[in-house]
């Protein structure tokens, strides 16, 4: 297996190959001029985008700055939308489901290092997928983990640490992010009344 197939397998890697440094060197490329474009070029930015990531839904965007490893592990749904600062190292497959909101400074992460210095020191590295479903708002300064699945509708509060799975429907919070408690129909109807 060549280090990018068993990055993508989820097996331990080194990332400094030829092939893996010069596709992250493609990406600081392409994410340079995309961050460079002006305010009002956004149909420049959108045309960059729809050829760099792995896939897109018609409808998305993404406030510059913008930072990622690869882009091509990048899998996002329908009316997506992420803030500033949103930085995603992509060494195995970000999903990311409809209609998800992302705060400012974000940062979901793919990529780990073993625990053992002596392994680390070798560069050996692995990278977990990280699935995020549908209506799902994660808010700003939040951090997602290698190997997370948050369910859909769920909200993650801001400046939270998620190290694991996070259900369906719920409001989940904090370092390390558990759960508060469930979204419910009063949710809704509480809005209005608050707003």
């Amino acid at each position: 297996m060549t280090e990018k197939e068993k990055m993508l397998a989820g097996k331990a890697y080194k990332a400094f190959g030829e092939e893996l440094m010069r596709e992250r060197q493609h990406a600081k490329e392409v994410v340079f001029e995309y961050n460079a474009l002006r305010p009002t070029e956004i149909e420049k930015r959108n045309t960059i985008l729809r050829g760099f990531l792995g896939k897109m839904g018609k409808n998305f965007f993404i406030e510059p700055p913008f930072r990622c490893d690869y882009g091509y592990n990048i899998l996002l749904g329908e009316n997506f939308y992420s803030n500033y600062n949103f930085t995603v190292l992509d060494c195995n497959t970000v999903t990311i489901g409809d209609h998800v909101l992302i705060g400012p400074n974000v940062s979901i992460f793919t990529a780990g290092h073993p625990v053992h210095h002596e392994l680390r020191k070798a560069d050996h590295e692995f990278a977990l997928p990280i699935t995020i479903g549908n209506s799902v708002w994660i808010g700003g300064g939040s951090i997602i983990n290698p190997g997370v699945t948050i369910g859909d509708h769920s909200i993650i509060g801001s400046g939270s640490v998620v190290t694991k799975d996070i259900p369906a429907n719920v409001i989940a919070v904090g370092n390390p992010c558990k759960v508060l408690r469930e979204i419910t129909v009063e949710d809704k109807e509480r809005f209005f009344e608050k707003y």
